[in-house]
């Protein structure tokens, strides 16, 4: 634990003149500012303030128009940011630069991915539970710069090999400058990697992050997001989470491991006198996230292009199915010792929020055990080519997923009803700013024949 007096002791003896201050907003992405080491030690003791800005406007910086705690209608003034001084990371891609993370407090706190994912588990610990997380990205890596794919609207991009050439050694090794850069970045940051590897695609890889409390997985998934990018950038080449960048390629998936343990530290998902020892916890959990799979699917698929991800036989789910070791449903309990007993929910994408589909994933379990809900029967075989009952068939539209967030009593009463409602709405915008849009696709198919 590294507390305020650690910090300030490290700044004199480093000499750091500025330190980089940051958080997280809806969508996952992570604003920030460098600070002078002195207006950064007097936030440690009175926190900070930031424009309010950062939540009234979408991921390209065009301000909605339908939201009600940020907007011309209060100002942007300002929110209120603590600093996390324990949680510190080495920028070892900058010259003697730490980043010092923090969380929105106050008036906007309702709207703070971190604080929504802590009072979940708050409430977990009122139950007796505490949380482990792991999470999973597949990413595409190209081979060619941002200036160059900006410069053609990020068209053709040229991944980092050629084919598919799933777990390759042979890739790891021709390119072993992005493999061991990017494992150096993660030492140097405290982001432990549990497995890295080539997937079945075409620049196409995948990563597991280290299992651990659910607060830090969380933060470390969405601090790998942001400087895996600033790597790539470094290498001339670039990173993209997007669901599904190509339709003729496999969509890239954020799936997350979740477990249970009481506070004494033992596992509560295994039962060795249950089938597949699976204990009745575990089976109420299940039954949480296949009863509020609709609800929360507008954080499981948050952008117009998670959809297009989420089609049958691309390795992503299409209904709210589970099944014990069976990667084509939506949640898979995995079996085995009580130290391994877990459960893998594959519905969310590479371009989701870690905070919030984590707070989504126990929010929904919980609620399960709350209210002791059975799940449907475990699904043996290919997923795929089951017509599923209406209520675990997920939604198809990001204006629909918000719909059913907008509706969801449990969602309210778990996330917060101002967090629902922004959200919500934010997704809805999201909607309405692609309508406005005409697509090649169209062109090609309806500009002469129609």
């Amino acid at each position: 634990m590294n507390t305020a007096a650690d910090i300030s002791r490290l700044i004199s003896e480093r000499g750091i003149t500025h330190v980089k201050v940051g958080f997280f907003d809806i969508d996952g992405v992570m604003a920030g500012k460098f600070m002078s080491a002195a207006k950064f030690l007097a936030a440690l003791e009175s926190n900070y303030a930031f424009c309010d800005v950062v939540f009234g406007w979408d991921v390209n910086d065009q301000l909605f128009d339908n939201i009600k705690l940020s907007g011309w209608i209060t100002g942007y003034a300002d929110l209120e940011v603590r600093l996390l001084p324990e949680l510190w990371r080495e920028l070892p891609l900058e010259n003697n630069t730490i980043l010092v993370p923090g969380e929105v407090v106050g008036r906007m706190q309702p709207l703070c991915p971190r604080q929504i994912l802590k009072q979940v588990m708050a409430r977990a610990e009122s139950m007796g539970f505490t949380g482990h997380a792991g999470f999973e990205y597949e990413f595409l890596v190209t081979d060619e710069a941002h200036g160059d794919l900006r410069a053609r609207d990020f068209l053709k991009p040229k991944p980092l090999g050629d084919g598919a050439f799933g777990y390759s050694i042979l890739r790891t090794a021709v390119n072993n400058d992005f493999y061991e850069g990017l494992i150096d970045v993660c030492n140097g940051m405290d982001i432990p990697i549990e497995g890295f590897h080539e997937e079945t695609g075409p620049g196409q890889l995948e990563i597991a992050l280290q299992n651990m409390e659910t607060l830090r997985a969380a933060d470390d998934a969405a601090m790998f997001k942001t400087f895996s990018k600033v790597l790539a950038q470094k290498q001339k080449r670039m990173i993209s989470y997007m669901a599904k960048w190509d339709e003729s390629h496999s969509g890239q998936g954020g799936h997350v491991h979740v477990s249970l343990q009481r506070l004494d530290g033992s596992t509560v998902f295994y039962d060795d006198s249950k089938p597949h020892n699976l204990s009745d916890e575990m089976r109420w959990f299940v039954g949480g996230l296949q009863t509020l799979a609709r609800d929360y699917m507008a954080i499981h698929a948050p952008n117009i292009n998670s959809y297009r991800r989420l089609v049958p036989g691309y390795w992503a789910p299409t209904s709210a199915l589970w099944g014990v070791d069976n990667r084509t449903t939506a949640i898979r309990a995995i079996t085995g010792s009580p130290k391994s007993q877990r459960i893998e929910y594959r519905v969310p994408g590479a371009d989701c929020n870690p905070y919030l589909v984590a707070a989504s994933i126990f929010a929904a379990g919980l609620y399960g055990i709350e209210h002791k809900i059975e799940p449907h029967q475990a699904f043996a075989g290919n997923a795929y080519a089951h017509t599923p009952p209406p209520e675990l068939t997920l939604p198809r539209t990001l204006w629909e997923a918000a719909q059913c967030l907008r509706a969801s009593s449990a969602a309210n009463e778990w996330l917060g009803s101002d967090f629902v409602d922004h959200f919500a709405a934010t997704r809805e915008w999201e909607e309405r700013e692609f309508q406005k849009h005409v697509t090649d696709w169209e062109r090609n198919r309806y500009f002469e024949i129609i």
